[in-house]
């Protein structure tokens, strides 16, 4: 279980999280959605640690990590795997460096032994043909392949984070990394290993979560299932979710026809 506990954050005099409250358990596929400064991708940095709130709790499995130092917080951060947004591969690295960079830094295996896992995780994403390759020669997509492997390579999660793995990719890629996020949380709960993204676009974030938060002013203003995303009536919300809504006609007056 994640909890957010009145979560407060500001950075400078701008405040981004003013109270903020949730609960995710671990089996759960979650979308996190907002415009562009609403705190989405802080929220995931606030779930590992990389940042700590002003005021307020975060709990996972019932421990508050925002008094917990580093290396408790790294037992904390083995329960999670995050891919960053555009993939964030080391470019002096090949793909093979990249992937085993946390197999080398973190565990005793052998050369041999992260070898073969490396190239176990590679076929797993389907790119191990590109093993040799540097990051600058894989197209948007084997970039965020590459990521999600060697975001698997040093443990075995029980919830895996996305920060915007969609941004920038074509629409058919988009639609093969998100059949690849479904694979990676296949299964029922509670067994099954959960996921957060936090996107702005919607029809993706529809492909591959089960429960929406939406985040405005600092707090959660809507949380609920697909049904209820689909009949919210926040004017600002349908406008943002508008690409997942039904066209209806617009009358002489300007308003939609209800």
């Amino acid at each position: 279980m994640i909890e957010f506990q009145d979560v407060t954050l500001s950075f400078g005099e701008k405040p981004v999280l003013r109270g903020l409250c949730f609960r995710v358990r671990f089996h759960e596929k979650v979308a996190v959605l907002g415009g562009s400064g609403e705190g989405k991708t802080t929220v995931l940095k606030l779930i590992l640690g990389l940042l700590r709130p002003d005021g307020g709790r975060i709990l996972v499995d019932g421990q508050d990590i925002t008094v917990m130092s580093e290396s408790r917080l790294r037992e904390v951060r083995m329960k999670f795997s995050i891919v960053f947004q555009e993939g964030a591969l080391f470019d002096s690295m090949s793909v093979r460096e990249n992937v085993a960079f946390c197999l080398r830094e973190y565990t005793r295996l052998s050369d041999e032994e992260i070898e073969e896992r490396v190239r176990g995780l590679l076929r797993r994403m389907g790119i191990e043909e590109a093993i040799d390759l540097m990051p600058d020669e894989l197209s948007g997509g084997m970039q965020r392949r590459v990521a999600i492997a060697r975001s698997l390579a040093a443990c075995e999660p029980r919830m895996m984070l996305y920060d915007e793995p969609t941004t920038g990719l074509d629409p058919l890629t988009a639609d093969n990394i998100c059949s690849l996020i479904n694979e990676l949380s296949e299964g029922e709960p509670p067994e099954r290993k959960g996921l957060i993204i936090v996107t702005h676009k919607v029809t993706d974030a529809a492909k591959v979560a089960e429960r929406f938060m939406y985040l405005k002013d600092g707090k959660i203003a809507f949380d609920g299932d697909i049904t209820g995303l689909m009949r919210t009536e926040d004017p600002e919300l349908r406008r943002f979710i508008a690409e997942l809504l039904p066209h209806r006609p617009v009358s002489a007056g300007g308003e939609d026809e209800r």
